[in-house]
């Protein structure tokens, strides 16, 4: 049997190939996949070239484990689909089943059972699709540790900034405001709940955030800025609107491309933490009560309640996939959250 797997061959070239299957083991079963999703951040550094090559493509996907992000390479780990056949050792009812599994864009593949993550009943394949995306919204959450009465800046709205502003919305906040550069992505937001969204690029944008900010007999700033666009320079952005004591949380991966940062003035007195946050691991502080699995949980269960299928913008067969790759790079302005389809 054979499928068609989506390759990364050169900075800004893929190939659609067609290859033979492995042979499935006892414990092992087939999938055939409905959709997946591509990510605008981390998959487009890799697509750009952007991405670190010695570094390993992923320690905790099990189809990504042995690899880096050196050309030619496959990457992707959203995928939705259904198992088609099973191992002899398998247990019968997984066959048929929908599920979710963390897997470069490909056809078909065959997995082990604990890499299967079942889809809950009447969750549709493209809602299901978000399942990483909610997972790292929800990881904002707890590694920003948002309270009551909290402001809140998030620089970035793409699948990934929306879904931390939907879920930040429901929390009883003094202030939330977004900050992106695309429209399409700041109406979204407020639709979402936010209160204000800006242009990152319109002038005088530290003024204007603190000006919504301020608050009688308040310390100037925000208690919390996240830093979800990918854009480095958006970093001193967040910074420089954050109050003295308050919390940076940086959720962007920026590659090869440098930060630089003027922190020789306020910064230096202004006791704020920067802190990174990356959805592979739990911070330690979460160690005693949660588990990954838990966290996965919750994701479903805000899927489940926020339905996020309206952010889907482009639905793209898979052998059409460089107009889908083409469309994140140069058109950002006019995509949300793109997948593509295996009909």
């Amino acid at each position: 049997m054979t499928r068609h797997s989506l390759i990364f061959t050169a900075p800004k070239t893929i190939a659609i190939v067609k290859e033979t299957l492995p042979t499935l083991q006892a414990k092992e079963v087939l999938v055939k996949a409905e959709v997946s999703a591509i990510s605008a951040g981390t998959e487009l550094l890799v697509y750009r070239g952007e991405a670190p090559a010695e570094l390993p493509a992923d320690e905790t996907i099990a189809s990504l484990r042995n690899g880096t992000l050196r050309f030619p390479l496959k990457y992707g780990y959203a995928v939705v689909g259904r198992v088609n056949n099973i191992g002899v050792s398998v247990d019968p009812s997984w066959l048929g089943r929908r599920v979710f599994v963390f897997h470069p864009h490909e056809s078909h593949f065959v997995a082990q059972i604990n890499e299967l993550h079942p889809v809950p009943e009447n969750m549709s394949a493209e809602c299901a699709v978000f399942l990483p995306s909610m997972e790292t919204a929800v990881s904002m959450l707890m590694d920003g540790r948002t309270t009551i009465g909290e402001q809140v800046v998030i620089f970035g709205q793409g699948t990934v900034g929306l879904l931390t502003t939907a879920l930040l919305a429901h929390l009883p906040l003094a202030t939330l405001v977004t900050v992106d550069a695309h429209e399409l992505r700041r109406d979204w937001s407020i639709k979402l709940g936010a209160q204000f969204s800006l242009d990152p690029n319109e002038p005088k944008l530290k003024d204007k955030l603190l000006t919504m900010l301020h608050k009688e007999s308040w310390s100037p700033g925000t208690d919390l800025a996240i830093e979800l666009s990918g854009r480095p320079e958006a970093l001193e952005q967040a910074i420089g609107v954050t109050g003295s004591n308050g919390r940076v949380l940086i959720g962007s991966w920026y590659g090869q491309r440098r930060v630089n940062l003027h922190l020789g003035g306020e910064f230096h007195r202004s006791g704020i933490k920067i802190i990174s946050s990356q959805v592979s691991r739990l911070a330690p502080q979460w160690s005693g009560r949660w588990t990954k699995a838990r966290r996965l949980q919750v994701a479903w269960e805000m899927l489940e309640q926020l339905q996020p299928t309206t952010l889907i913008t482009h639905r793209i067969p898979l052998a059409e996939a460089t107009s889908a790759y083409g469309l994140l790079n140069n058109e950002p302005e006019t995509a949300g959250q793109v997948i593509l389809r295996y009909d």
